[in-house]
């Protein structure tokens, strides 16, 4: 058997095994919560009729109020097809993971989950792969073959570039997107290590991605899930080591037997999730947490309730 073929089996052995997993899932513990969460919030417009008396006034349509003489209002009806569009951040940070899986394959997973419980509604869903550049484009479609290549893409595609670009993967979105749908950024959004530990980013770094989500959010219904992994957070007592960025290829060599210096990395990292969580809840975004040391299925579960709760 030729390599390339063994790649081959091993790439639809793993997304088998993603789809036994999350399919269940999807089936058994997210589907009603998927319905009530995300069916039927949409109005799509029909037609026009003449206004009768009881109608809402804000319903008019005054362009053919004025066209005609005459009252009409516009008539809608509730959207019963969704489209979810998942925008992934395929950037090199999320080959780390420095428990049983990488960033990148906990994203595809939860993907997964969220992709298999839409197909059960008789939903769409798309797919965005970024970098700091629009990688890979699935325009939305329905069925699971669909959902299999969706998954296979977020797991195997080979990026062709290492850094992030939130910014211009929500832009791509907007234009691309000509209906209304719920997209789900999933990224760990990490900047550039450019600065010993300890240093923290400036105040005006957010404004641009913060101004974006805002625009995106109005066009459509935006989730922000933040993906980590917990040795970004602290460091281990091991000496001396070389850190790497891994988006940029800068190097820098730290003690970390130094407790000033674990000190500092973990406050420059907490002060980086919280400016990252800001912006995103700034920004009326609703925000997933996930990280690879822990199960992501309370975590998501938590998620449905409270937003549940909110539409309620």
């Amino acid at each position: 058997m030729s390599l390339g073929a063994e790649q081959t089996r091993e790439i639809m052995e793993r997304v088998r095994h993603i789809e036994i997993r999350t399919a269940r899932l999807a089936r058994e513990t997210f589907a009603g919560q998927y319905h009530s969460v995300f069916k039927g919030r949409g109005m799509d417009f029909e037609e026009v009729r003449e206004y009768v008396p009881g109608d809402e006034v804000r319903a008019i349509d005054w362009n053919v109020t004025a066209r005609t003489g005459r009252p009409f209002v516009k008539k809608f009806r509730e959207e019963r097809e969704l489209t979810i569009v998942l925008l992934v951040d395929l950037s090199a940070s999320g080959h780390f993971g420095s428990v049983a899986q990488s960033k990148r394959e906990l994203a595809a997973e939860v993907a997964s989950v969220l992709a298999f419980a839409a197909v059960r509604n008789n939903d769409k869903v798309g797919l965005i792969l970024f970098t700091d550049e629009v990688e890979q484009y699935v325009p939305p479609r329905k069925g699971r073959s669909h959902v299999l290549r969706v998954v296979r893409e977020i797991l195997f595609f080979d990026a062709k570039r290492r850094g992030t670009d939130v910014v211009k993967a929500l832009e791509y979105a907007n234009q691309v997107l000509k209906r209304r749908a719920v997209v789900f950024l999933l990224s760990d959004f990490l900047v550039p290590l450019r600065a010993t530990p300890g240093t923290q980013p400036a105040t005006g770094s957010m404004t641009p991605l913060r101004r974006t989500l805002e625009i995106t959010a109005r066009r459509h219904d935006l989730v922000g899930v933040v993906v980590s992994d917990p040795r970004e957070a602290e460091l281990p007592d091991v000496g001396r080591v070389l850190l790497e960025d891994a988006e940029t290829g800068e190097q820098l060599e730290v003690d970390t037997h130094d407790p000033v210096t674990r000190v500092r990395f973990a406050e420059a990292a907490e002060a980086r999730r919280t400016g990252v969580l800001s912006t995103l809840r700034g920004a009326g975004i609703d925000t997933l947490e996930l990280s690879t040391a822990a199960p992501y299925l309370s975590a998501l579960l938590r998620f449905f309730q409270r937003r549940a709760a909110r539409l309620g």
